[in-house]
């Protein structure tokens, strides 16, 4: 399966945010739209980098309640990792799980085309198993 088939089946809007605005702007965004993760661009087509909550969580540490105030540009992770909508999507999961990243943003000619999740990746494997018993269980109860 291809990751084109996943966002045929999810949708290919993505939440994304500018680098300059505030990480308290970017909390409320992941908030409102009970997301993990915001696409860094300034034009809605070119990644400039990804903010995630674990980015969020981590500077807190650091540096309290400040990071509020703060730019998404100084908490964002710059070498964003994509993938393309031609792209297995099994090749995308070992490279999530290689990475440790639960976000992959989907980039064509255009720029950017979609985000897939891991959650995204688990459920399209999920399915593809089910598909495959089911497959198997009718032709086990097809020979009897």
């Amino acid at each position: 399966m291809k990751v084109s088939d996943i966002l045929s089946a999810k949708g290919n809007e993505v939440a994304t945010i500018g680098p300059e605005s505030t990480i308290s702007t970017a909390v409320n965004l992941l908030k409102l739209k009970g997301i993990g993760a915001l696409v860094v661009t300034e034009d809605d087509r070119k990644v400039a980098g990804i903010l995630s909550e674990r980015d969020i969580v981590r500077a807190l540490v650091d540096h309290g309640e400040e990071i509020m105030q703060m730019h998404v540009s100084d908490l964002m992770t710059r070498a964003v990792k994509t993938c393309g909508p031609a792209d297995d999507v099994n090749t995308c999961m070992g490279e999530m799980t290689r990475s440790r990243i639960r976000h992959l943003p989907v980039v064509d000619d255009q720029g950017l085309a979609g985000l897939i999740s891991i959650g995204d990746v688990v459920k399209n494997r999920l399915d593809e198993l089910q598909t495959e018993a089911n497959v198997l269980r009718d032709y086990i109860v097809g020979r009897s």
